[in-house]
């Protein structure tokens, strides 16, 4: 029995393993894991795949040739040479997701099914490196990735297992190349930095001119405004001096218009005429004196008559209106000027 049992796990050590641990003995009764599928042949040809659970085999005609795993497999590509478009070596390596489909095929489609996609993987690889550039290999890395799980999921159809993704781990550029791409990202950077400065130089131009712009039209709105304000007040200065004036006037010549109003006009006359002489050479050495400053008289006389002059007209034109003449008509002021002189005299 001992020897029996020797040869008979030297029969089942014959056959090829299968991504699990080794393959079962054929006792009758099995109790198959989840997630696993098992391959039965019976007198050496195919029988059946073995679902998860409970199954049933006859001994000795039956037996379990392939153990294949359904769960999602991580295989390491290893690292690789490749040349791009413009003739850069890359070492490059990946990581391969891929997943049992159809037990049977994986079992019998090929001998290796994992070495098979690995190597597929990597020729799938070099191929789609070598259509593009250098810079395109790192900024469409994605592309790359969808563009060998197309192709190994082509080829691997026939096989039972479909490539669910793959994922560039390294990419390895020459110490040369690698300078070179430094320098030039250096060189791209300072570019940058002088752009933008020059784009804050011109906007920072920009800026000051609408200020300075904004600023002077103030200004002129500012001064145009203090004109309006300055003419309007002068105006309405103006105005009220005017009104003022004319108010004196109408009361000044409704007051000459009373008894002896010409001989308190007369007074004023005189006394403003004093006052003004009294002020001389106090303000200034050059004066311009008449011929006969110290004749009073005659100055005073003299400034009577030009007012006499002037209220003649009006008096004549009232005296038109006013057809009555006056009981007590009055002197005239030089005369009445001449009565005080000689009474005071």
């Amino acid at each position: 029995q001992r020897s029996q049992q020797l040869k008979c796990s030297a029969w089942l050590a014959q056959a090829p393993r299968r991504l699990n641990s080794g393959l079962p003995m054929n006792i009758g009764v099995l109790f198959v894991p989840q997630q696993e599928a098992w391959v039965v042949e019976r007198m050496g040809k195919f029988h059946r795949i073995l679902e998860p659970g409970l199954n049933f085999l006859i001994p000795l005609l039956d037996r379990i040739r392939y153990v294949q795993s359904l769960k999602e497999i991580v295989i390491n590509v290893p690292e690789q040479s490749a040349v791009t478009l413009d003739n850069v070596t890359l070492q490059i390596d990946g990581v391969l997701y891929l997943r049992v489909m159809d037990p049977y095929k994986a079992s019998y489609g090929v001998e290796d099914p994992e070495y098979a996609v690995t190597q597929l993987a990597q020729t799938t690889m070099r191929s789609e490196l070598g259509k593009l550039s250098l810079d395109r290999v790192f900024r469409e890395r994605e592309s790359l990735n969808a563009s060998i799980v197309d192709a190994i999921n082509q080829a691997s159809d026939c096989w039972g297992i479909r490539c669910l993704r793959y994922e560039i781990k390294d990419i390895h550029v020459p110490p040369r190349v690698k300078e070179s791409m430094q320098m030039q990202v250096e060189a791209e950077r300072r570019k940058r930095a002088t752009v933008l400065e020059s784009e804050g130089t011109r906007e920072s131009a920009i800026n000051v001119a609408e200020g300075q712009k904004q600023a002077q039209i103030l200004a002129s709105e500012a001064e145009k405004a203090e004109q309006i304000n300055k003419a309007a007040g002068e105006a309405n200065a103006m105005l009220v001096k005017a009104r003022a004036k004319a108010e004196a006037i109408q009361l000044l010549a409704a007051a000459l218009a009373q008894q002896h109003g010409s001989a308190a006009a007369s007074l004023s006359v005189a006394e403003q005429y004093v006052n003004a002489f009294s002020k001389l050479a106090k303000d200034s050495n050059t004066l311009l004196l008449p011929a006969n400053t110290g004749d009073v008289t005659s100055m005073v006389a003299q400034a009577l008559g030009i007012y006499s002059t002037l209220t003649k007209p009006q008096a004549v034109k009232t005296q038109d209106e006013m057809p009555t003449a006056r009981e007590d008509p009055q002197p005239p002021p030089t005369e009445v000027f001449k009565a005080e002189e000689s009474s005071s005299s």
